[in-house]
């Protein structure tokens, strides 16, 4: 397999060579892909230095795969190159996400409708995936009627801008700022764009996002995203309702059972998700498991996830393992 990673100097970027290490995919060409100030620089994979190429001379390379993390105009210029030349470009912008020819994909569960003709594979937004990894299988069992979500967000959603700045602000530096106001010490409800409507692009990107994944617009949802100033991982405080009547211990069976999915929920000894527990990991932890007596089959839980991980860089390689062992590329 001859795979490009484009946007390989990014956060995102970097984690997606961490994963591709670590899952020991068969790549028998990697193509570090950047923007042209950072064309010639070296990077390390699997022990070896490889340069740094740019846009045009990977797509003249032909990869079977690129896997994407430089943004939403980068990939709408590019992506369609790389498509026409026979590569499989699995993006993680929001570029493609809600186009209706395109799949949006969490290979846990809806791998199986990717065909070979699916050039341009949209990546979900991160507090997506670890929102519908849990939704799904109850979604499945007890069909989901409406869904509250708000999140709290860890800088590393932003990139090295928002770290940066969250770094100065403890160590009482002023420099420039990847948000309107201090992060330090502090919380924003403000993640990406506001729209005309009052809601974030991010917000949104969670609505409908949910509804395409779940293959089901009839589910009612809403979300606030707030940032926050952690580092490893988005947390997200849940409210379901759901058309039948439901078990609280087999919610947490179903959710057991999940692949990908950890259960930490016993408030006796203090366990639940954290951020800093869920940094470095690729599973989507949930916990705070309760029925909501305010609603007839109303249900609460917090679900966190390492947002570079499963939330990008590891979702997105999950989806070329899934293509290449289905012989669905080349």
């Amino acid at each position: 397999m001859k795979i490009a990673v484009v946007g390989v100097t990014g956060m995102v970027g970097q984690v997606m060579l961490q994963v591709l290490e670590e899952r020991n995919l068969n790549v028998s060409t990697l193509i570090p892909v950047a923007s042209e100030k950072s064309v010639g620089a070296e990077i390390t994979f699997k022990g070896k230095q490889i340069k740094v190429v740019g846009m045009k001379q990977a797509i003249e390379l032909k990869p079977d795969i690129a896997l994407f993390s430089a943004g939403g105009s980068v990939s709408l210029e590019f992506a369609p190159q790389f498509a026409a030349v026979g590569t499989t470009v699995i993006d993680n912008s929001s570029a493609f996400r809600m186009d209706s020819d395109k799949k949006l994909v969490v290979p846990e569960i809806n791998a199986g409708s990717l065909t070979k003709s699916d050039k341009i594979i949209a990546n979900p937004n991160c507090s997506t995936i670890q929102l519908v990894m849990a939704l799904a299988p109850l979604h499945d069992k007890y069909r989901i009627k409406r869904l509250i979500v708000s999140t709290y967000q860890s800088i590393t959603g932003t990139g090295v801008k928002a770290v940066q700045q969250l770094e100065n602000e403890y160590n009482g530096k002023k420099d420039e700022m990847a948000y309107p106001y201090q992060i330090h010490k502090n919380a924003i409800p403000h993640c990406d764009v506001f729209e005309e409507n009052g809601y974030t692009k991010e917000e949104l990107k969670l609505i409908r996002e949910t509804q395409k994944i779940l293959d089901d617009r009839t589910i009612a949802v809403t979300a606030t995203a707030v940032r926050i100033p952690v580092v490893g991982g988005h947390s997200e405080s849940v409210n379901l309702e759901f058309e039948k009547e439901y078990n609280e211990n087999d919610i947490r069976k179903i959710l057991a059972d999940t692949d990908g999915v950890t259960v930490q929920d016993n408030v006796d000894v203090n366990l639940y998700p954290m951020p800093l527990m869920a940094h470095g990991k690729d599973d989507v932890f949930v916990g705070r498991i309760r029925r909501d007596h305010s609603r007839e089959n109303a249900l609460n839980m917090w679900i966190v996830s390492d947002n570079l991980r499963k939330g990008a860089a590891t979702n997105a390689v999950q989806i070329a393992q899934y293509l290449i062992q289905h012989n669905l590329v080349g």
